[in-house]
């Protein structure tokens, strides 16, 4: 799962998660046939594991979501270690839970796939913001797509928490130079930031339309 990241010295972050999305294929679920519907659960998660370097490149304003993804994650490994078989298939675990009436309880794995799918959604706007403009202010930058992607979701209490958090990320110049090779050009970088944002947005689109079939896409924060 974690095999992009033993080339971390070689590939920036954002060439592994391109990788990894050009790999994976999502099955919607069809009018005929919602059964069908499909994620890889280890290619998905893989994916979510190089989101995290890309979030660790702002620093300590994303540490609360850098943390909340990283035990997201570990939820949803759980789960798949537990029947590796029927769990390489992310969807049996909405089924699974949607049965048993525990979606949207406590500590879910449904729960856990959301919010990694959102922190995903963060991200992506995120990359695609500097892309289109390099210079922005950073914290500009991250307040837009918090307020597009997690705000919405998010009660009172973790609003007001990412408001104070906005003042400790980097400047825009910064966080693009970390995210570069050692001998990458920026403008080589900023086009593999739109290529990831072309990938992620279809991909993103795929699982928000099966979070929507099992009422999943409201879901906010406790």
């Amino acid at each position: 799962m974690k095999s992009c990241k033993r080339e971390m010295e070689k590939k920036s972050e954002i060439s592994c998660v391109i990788e990894e999305l050009s790999m994976v294929v999502i099955v919607k679920p069809s009018e005929e046939n919602h059964e069908a519907a499909h994620i890889p659960t280890k290619p998905f998660l893989s994916i979510c594991y190089s989101v995290l370097q890309v979030l660790d490149k702002i620093g300590p304003t994303m540490a609360v979501l850098r943390e909340d993804v990283h035990q997201n994650i570990k939820r949803l490994e759980l789960m798949h270690e537990s029947n590796p078989t029927t769990i390489s298939n992310l969807v049996e675990i909405l089924k699974l839970e949607a049965t048993e009436g525990n979606a949207r309880k406590g500590s879910s794995c449904s729960k856990a796939f959301v919010w990694l799918t959102r922190a995903l959604d963060f991200t992506s706007s995120l990359l695609e913001i500097l892309s289109k403009d390099p210079e922005k202010k950073m914290n500009k930058a991250v307040e837009e797509s918090y307020d597009v992607t997690l705000k919405p979701w998010h009660g009172w209490i973790a609003s007001t928490a990412s408001r104070v958090a906005l003042r400790l990320v980097p400047e825009s110049k910064t966080f693009i130079n970390l995210l570069k090779t050692e001998d990458e050009e920026t403008d080589m970088l900023i086009q593999k930031m739109q290529i990831l944002v072309s990938l992620l947005v279809p991909f993103l689109e795929d699982i928000h339309c099966i979070l929507r079939l099992y009422n999943l896409d409201k879901l906010k924060s406790t």
